[in-house]
């Protein structure tokens, strides 16, 4: 067997099947000639009482030395007992980032992955997953393979949705936008996000540890925004202005018991007639982010509700004109009612904070001056806040 050099590499050819010329200098570095005239340098091997080949490369992309050298370092491995060709047997199968999303998707919509209280992942919380996944992890790390994302890559990934790498404006539908702004708040909720999913990855075997362990998100999520009394008294009048312009009589409604309940929005949204339990003073609510809940309800919120149009062949309490349905105009309505107005830069989460922070007592006067103009007895007098 002649050392492989360039010469004696160049002068071997083809024959009628593949065959291997190897090299008398290094045991178990070859090369393998093939009916067709390509030659590509290899190792050959044993492993766990097995014989395994590993090919380096093509004669032409890698030079006789080049390849003896690689060749060197891979039988290095094995002697100290590794198994180069697994090796690559599994990194050729490893999955990427992109990869295990999917299938950590198809998990939770299949109820495998827990949330809150160990439950299932609810439908609208898979809803923003997929457009965090979407929108940040999938153009920043989809074609990552997962064992290969480190601490650091993470760090980077933070960052990058912190200074809006990934913002966007795209049409989604026919009336549709998607507006993406990044944002710390938005970097550290997805982070959270990737850190759930590669705990998914440890949890299946596809790697060891998590790599989003150790890193520092910013605080996100902190809401401290609160209306004092004069910022009530302009709801009122913020109110009663929609009301004269003839704005959605549903969501004025829906506002006015954002601010008496606490409830969050998707709770007044799909609130159904059944989960109000006038006698009892509360509505009893099937489904919530904490699951089912009983939340107790002052006699003014049962005073707006006097005054929704029952169509009691309908389930909701808001309904959509599409059967079935519930009212969905909500987060425009919102918009109209609010846009140019001073305050215009709430949400209806800062109408919750209220009610979890202090009791409701005579600090809301502009509600109570509204409830005069709808001749809402229980809005006219403060008392009638107190739950």
């Amino acid at each position: 067997m002649p050392k492989l050099t360039k010469r004696t590499v160049d002068a071997v050819g083809p024959e009628n099947a593949d065959y291997f010329l190897w090299d008398d200098e290094l045991p178990g570095f070859g090369l393998r000639i093939f009916a067709s005239g390509k030659r590509s340098y290899l190792i050959q091997y044993r492993a766990k009482g097995r014989t395994r080949r590993l090919t380096i490369g093509l004669h032409g992309v890698w030079a006789p030395e080049e390849a003896r050298r690689e060749a060197r370092s891979l039988l290095g491995r094995v002697a100290k007992g590794d198994n180069p060709a697994e090796d690559r047997r599994l990194d050729r199968n490893a999955i990427t980032v992109k990869e295990l999303c999917e299938r950590y998707l198809t998990d939770a919509d299949n109820g495998l992955i827990l949330g809150k209280g160990r439950q299932p992942k609810k439908p609208s919380t898979l809803v923003t997953d997929r457009g965090r996944i979407k929108r940040h992890i999938i153009p920043l790390m989809g074609t990552r393979l997962v064992k290969d994302v480190t601490t650091a890559d993470v760090n980077r990934f933070l960052k990058d949705v912190s200074v809006g790498k990934t913002k966007a404006d795209e049409k989604t539908k026919r009336r549709g936008r998607a507006i993406v702004r990044g944002g710390q708040g938005t970097a550290s909720r997805t982070t959270g996000l990737v850190g759930g999913i590669f705990s998914y990855a440890v949890a299946e075997g596809i790697i060891t540890n998590n790599p989003v362990h150790g890193v520092r998100r910013p605080a996100s999520n902190i809401r401290d925004r609160r209306l004092c009394d004069k910022e009530y008294r302009a709801l009122g009048e913020i109110l009663e202005r929609a009301v004269q312009s003839g704005a959605s009589s549903n969501a004025v409604s829906m506002i006015l018991l954002l601010a008496l309940t606490g409830c969050r929005r998707g709770e007044i949204i799909n609130l159904r007639w059944a989960e109000v339990d006038e006698a009892k003073g509360c509505f009893r609510l099937r489904d919530t982010k904490e699951g089912a809940s009983i939340r107790p309800v002052g006699k003014a919120a049962f005073a707006v509700l006097s005054k929704v149009r029952v169509d009691r062949s309908v389930d909701y309490v808001f309904p959509s004109i599409i059967e079935g349905k519930q009212f969905v105009g909500f987060p425009k309505e919102w918009i109209c009612i609010f846009k140019n107005s001073a305050l215009s830069d709430i949400t209806p989460h800062v109408l919750r904070h209220y009610v979890a922070s202090r009791t409701m007592s005579g600090t809301v006067t502009g509600l109570c001056n509204f409830g005069r103009k709808l001749r809402i007895a229980a809005l006219r007098d403060p008392a009638g806040y107190a739950t």
